[in-house]
């Protein structure tokens, strides 16, 4: 698990650092602020399209896709319904509880684990695709529905026309479609265009990682600002419900065994992913909620994913 471990350490000090630099006021909420609008606006949006584009097709559209999207789908509904029904939070904060509670850190953890600790790289990309583009526009479009309010007396064909183009608006739902499509049709993008989008799709991870330190200084301590019982479900959700319910489709639904139902479990079972706090900071809603829930998965999901791996690999 040295993988897993570097990769750990890798977010660590990068979230130290942006902690640090607003404890000495180099940085503040204004930095926090500019870091996630080039995050939300820029650099996801790039890193997208280099990212799927370059992903084989055959390893995105594969039995491991179903069992990642059923995850997905199980622990975000627990959640909705969780949200909305128990602890009557209103649509914002119930899109980002479901996002804390099924969308994985693919990036900074889930390659590096999936590289070094699962042996393929690859093995990353039934769940990148599953969460980028069905689970993420999804959160996004009710998101984008509930922020733009439309003006009084507008007709019902521009209403419908305003609510069909928002996914195709949102910047993080075009960057993942155009890297889709490049997969699916392995057009190539040429070196004029694919090395600046790789080069700005560098800042995402960067940028996420040190507003969310920054965050963890100038705002509530974890624990302070949101009910500790629904962060703790939240990261139940996240770090047992969502893996089981991985390992269960894929074994007994799908025939999935040895290095592929290991890999969906693992995968199930990476925290909830750092760019959940950028969506919540660009929209408003929860934004206490997803960093806390962060804070506390990625915490707990070190001893989740060597007990994982010692299980199913033994």
């Amino acid at each position: 698990m040295q993988g897993a471990l570097a990769g750990f350490a890798i977010i660590g000090i990068i979230i130290g650092l942006g902690f640090f630099l607003a404890q000495v006021k180099i940085l503040d909420a204004t930095a926090q602020g500019v870091l996630t609008r080039v995050a939300f606006y820029v650099a996801t949006p790039a890193l997208m399209v280099t990212v799927l584009g370059e992903t084989d097709v055959n390893r995105l559209l594969s039995a491991n896709l179903i069992a990642s999207l059923g995850s997905v789908v199980v622990a975000a509904t627990i959640a909705v319904l969780l949200a909305r029904l128990l602890w009557k939070r209103e649509a914002g904060d119930t899109v980002i509880a479901a996002f804390c509670a099924a969308y994985v850190n693919a990036g900074n953890l889930g390659l590096p684990i999936a590289a070094y600790a699962l042996g393929d790289a690859a093995l990353i990309a039934p769940m990148w695709l599953a969460q980028l583009v069905i689970l993420q526009p999804s959160g996004l479009a009710v998101l984008d529905g509930i922020t733009h309010v439309p003006s009084p007396g507008i007709s019902r064909r521009r209403l419908l026309l305003i609510r069909l183009s928002r996914p195709f608006r949102n910047p993080l739902a075009v960057g993942s479609l155009i890297g889709l499509a490049l997969a699916l049709t392995g057009i190539k993008l040429p070196v004029a265009i694919n090395a600046p989008l790789t080069l700005v799709g560098g800042m995402a991870v960067p940028s996420m990682l040190l507003a969310y330190g920054i965050s963890l200084r100038l705002g509530p301590r974890p624990g302070a600002g949101e009910p500790p019982i629904q962060i703790a479900t939240l990261a139940l959700l996240k770090l047992i419900v969502q893996p089981i319910a991985a390992y269960l489709i894929g074994a007994y639904a799908l025939g999935l065994v040895g290095q592929d139902l290991l890999a969906v479990t693992v995968i199930a079972a990476l925290p909830t992913a750092q760019n959940i706090f950028t969506i919540a900071m660009r929209y408003d809603r929860g934004v206490i909620l997803a960093r806390d829930t962060i804070f506390l998965a990625t915490l707990l999901s070190v001893p989740v994913i060597l007990a994982i791996t010692w299980l199913l690999a033994s």
